[in-house]
Parts: C-alpha cells; sequence; structure tokens
C-alpha cells in the first residue's frame, strides 16, 4: 500500500483505499474547524501523521511507542499510557484518537481519561475499526460495533455528536482482496505479484468502490467515525 501511494495518482489512490482517505478527510475537518491558539491532544499519535495538520494549534501527541518497531516516535511530545495520562484535568480543548483504541487493553478507561482532560464542553474524535485483520501484535485487543462505541463513550460521560460508519460491504471487500497480495510477496511468490496486482489491486477494488453505494445497511462497514462533547 506503501508503495501504491507514491506511484498513483492522488485521486485513484483514494478510491483503492477509501478508509485510510476517509480518515485523513475527517481529521482535515476536524483541525479546519479549531480556531488558532487551541489545544489538541493526539491521543496514540504515532509517527505524527497528523501533526501538520494542527499547526494553528497547541498540538501534544502522546503515544506509549510499542505498537510498531518499524516506526519512528522520535518527535512525540509525550511518552505514556492512555489509560493514565500526565496530564492535569481540564487540558485540552479537542482529543483525537485514529484507530488506536484497538490496542489499548482498557478502551473505557482511556476514553474517561480524555474526559478527565477536556475542558467543558470540550470534544472528542475518535476513529476504530470494525471489520480488520489482526495488526501490530501482540497490541492489539478490540474491536469495536456501532453500539460498543456508543456505549463506552456514553459510560464515560461523553454526549454524542455523531456515529458514523466507513463504507459498507464493498469497501471491506475491497480492502480484503487487496489483502490477497500480501501472499505474493516473498521468495518465488513474487512472480504471482505481477499476475495478481492488476486484478486485486487495481480492477477489483476499485469496482467494490463505486459497489459500495449498494449498501445502504453499512453492517460491513470496516470501521466508524465517533465524536461527542463532554457532558
Amino acid at each position: 500500500m506503501a508503495g501504491m501511494r507514491r506511484l498513483l495518482p492522488s485521486g485513484l489512490y483514494k478510491r483503492l483505499d477509501p478508509f485510510e482517505a476517509s480518515i485523513e478527510m475527517f481529521v482535515r475537518n476536524v483541525a479546519a474547524q479549531i480556531p488558532p491558539g487551541k489545544r489538541v491532544l493526539d491521543a496514540g499519535a504515532g509517527e505524527g501523521r497528523f501533526k501538520s495538520f494542527f499547526a494553528h494549534t497547541e498540538y501534544v501527541g502522546i503515544d506509549f511507542a510499542q505498537g510498531d518497531s518499524s516506526w519512528d516516535y522520535s518527535n512525540l511530545e509525550v511518552i505514556g499510557r492512555l489509560e493514565e495520562l500526565p496530564f492535569p484535568n481540564l487540558s485540552f480543548d479537542h482529543v483525537l484518537s485514529i484507530v488506536v483504541l484497538e490496542h489499548i487493553p482498557q478502551p473505557g478507561r482511556a476514553i474517561e481519561e480524555f474526559r478527565r482532560v477536556l475542558k467543558p464542553d470540550g470534544m472528542v474524535h475518535l476513529v476504530v475499526p470494525h471489520m480488520w485483520e489482526e495488526h501490530q501484535r501482540p497490541y492489539d485487543f478490540f474491536r469495536f460495533t456501532s453500539s460498543g462505541i456508543r456505549y463506552l463513550l456514553e459510560a464515560a460521560g461523553i454526549r454524542i455528536r455523531k456515529i458514523q460508519p466507513i463504507g459498507g460491504f464493498f469497501w471491506q471487500l475491497g480492502r480484503r482482496l487487496m489483502g490477497v497480495l500480501s501472499f505474493t510477496q516473498g521468495g518465488w511468490r513474487w512472480l504471482l505479484f505481477p499476475i495478481f496486482a492488476p486484478v486485486f489491486g487495481l480492477v477489483l477494488p476499485l469496482c467494490c468502490y463505486y459497489l459500495d453505494t449498494l449498501d445502504r445497511d453499512r453492517a460491513y462497514t470496516l470501521g466508524f467515525i465517533a465524536e461527542g462533547w463532554k457532558q
């Protein structure tokens, strides 16, 4: 996927990986709506991929820096656990957490901490996975339904603004089809890559992108965008 992102036109790549494109659009929109000078906590910031979006704010990225051994965590402002945030009460105006809660053994506790460090009427902005492969093992613990993330937010005292599925059955199918290419990487299997890549890496996922409008129920979604206010 990283190679395809470098090689393909941006518009085409976003149709082949609409989940990541949806995440980026969501975070950009969140950043654009935050006034200058507000304090933003990126909880589970990883390598800081979203930091540039919040250049007009007082941005703080925190991560426990153990999820992916190949990542560079040197640009984090703070290394720490989300279940025990090292910040005083009422420290931030917004908390951002993008596909992170599945890596937390106690996701409800992390959301309670998000609420604690938020100022009155502060906002939480989350993306959580629903139908994903295991990743960053052994630090991969959960997947979330819409009812599950709603329960965790409301139990922590967050008033729901929205819970929105990211795609449906065909976006899910497109991601699984592209996953076929992972089995062609290594040894003699690379000989299969140029045969499989045009079909499983381009034609079929592109068809799935457009077919996704047929799924109105979204029960097979890849994940959810969730937002809410501190009560």
